[in-house]
């Protein structure tokens, strides 16, 4: 049997490359912060849905903690909910790209402050949300994100995030295709879709929004085991990026089938 031909990813754009016209969810992504620690590709092969494959810069791929606050999740077009669709959340993710060349991301775990979203995303797209306690605070250009996992657990998994907001990365840093010293912040964070396992399927999942406004950040103080209960050797040594941002307006489109390798 001759091997599949290897698929190009698509560039990385500041743009998505898919436009969603038929939403079915829409929701705020507020006061983000973004870490990340390079990975061996192989180290992280196995965590990935059938179909994909880490993606990958100059060899490396990355694996981010990004604590948040979601605010507004609504069914649709909208308007999003303003109580129960508005919570602080903290992902883990990784960087992945399909036999399409589509780049996302895949969620290893989703700490979040509303258990009954936390019901709807297990039960209905199978993502992996874990009911948490959870608070965010800013004091001037300082911003804490404090959490504590409630179920499924392992209970009291816990993560604490201090970071000192700087300064705005100017547009004239940021081309619509990865170039010069910001490879890394375009490689991260535009991303257009995820891929995840649904019903023995891989799906991607589009997204689209506006431009992220970035600021480069400072990272004051970081504790917790959130990381390495995803079964992820916990990186050693401070991470290789540190971002912000304010947030942006976000909708997701159908689901799209990933065609798997096997």
């Amino acid at each position: 049997m001759t091997a599949p031909e290897p698929v190009t990813p698509e560039p990385v754009t500041l743009l998505t490359p898919r436009p969603v016209h038929r939403p079915i969810l829409v929701q705020q992504w507020r006061r983000l912060t973004f870490l990340h620690w390079a990975v061996d590709p192989a180290a992280v092969a196995p965590l990935l849905p059938a179909g994909t494959r880490p993606d990958t810069l100059d060899g490396v791929t990355y694996v981010g903690l990004v604590p948040f606050q979601m605010h507004k999740v609504g069914l649709g077009p909208g308007p999003g909910l303003p109580y129960l669709g508005t919570f602080c959340e903290t992902n883990v993710r990784l960087y992945s790209v399909d036999g399409q060349g589509r780049r996302g991301v895949v969620f290893l775990s989703l700490d979040a402050a509303r258990l009954i979203p936390v019901l709807v995303a297990r039960g209905g797209f199978s993502l992996p949300y874990l009911w948490s306690h959870m608070r965010l605070r800013r004091g001037g250009d300082v911003i804490t994100y404090t959490s504590r996992r409630r179920w499924p657990g392992p209970r009291g998994t816990m993560s604490r995030v201090v970071v000192r907001i700087g300064p705005r990365i100017p547009e004239s840093d940021r081309s619509s295709v990865m170039s010069g010293p910001s490879d890394l912040e375009h490689f991260v964070s535009a991303r257009w879709g995820l891929h995840l396992a649904w019903h023995g399927r891989t799906l991607y999942l589009p997204n689209e929004h506006p431009t992220w406004p970035l600021h480069r950040a400072e990272l004051v103080d970081l504790s917790g085991d959130v990381m390495a209960a995803t079964g992820l050797q916990a990186p050693t040594g401070p991470p290789i990026s540190v971002l912000y941002s304010p947030g942006v307006q976000v909708k997701f489109g159908p689901p799209l089938n990933v065609a798997r390798d096997d």
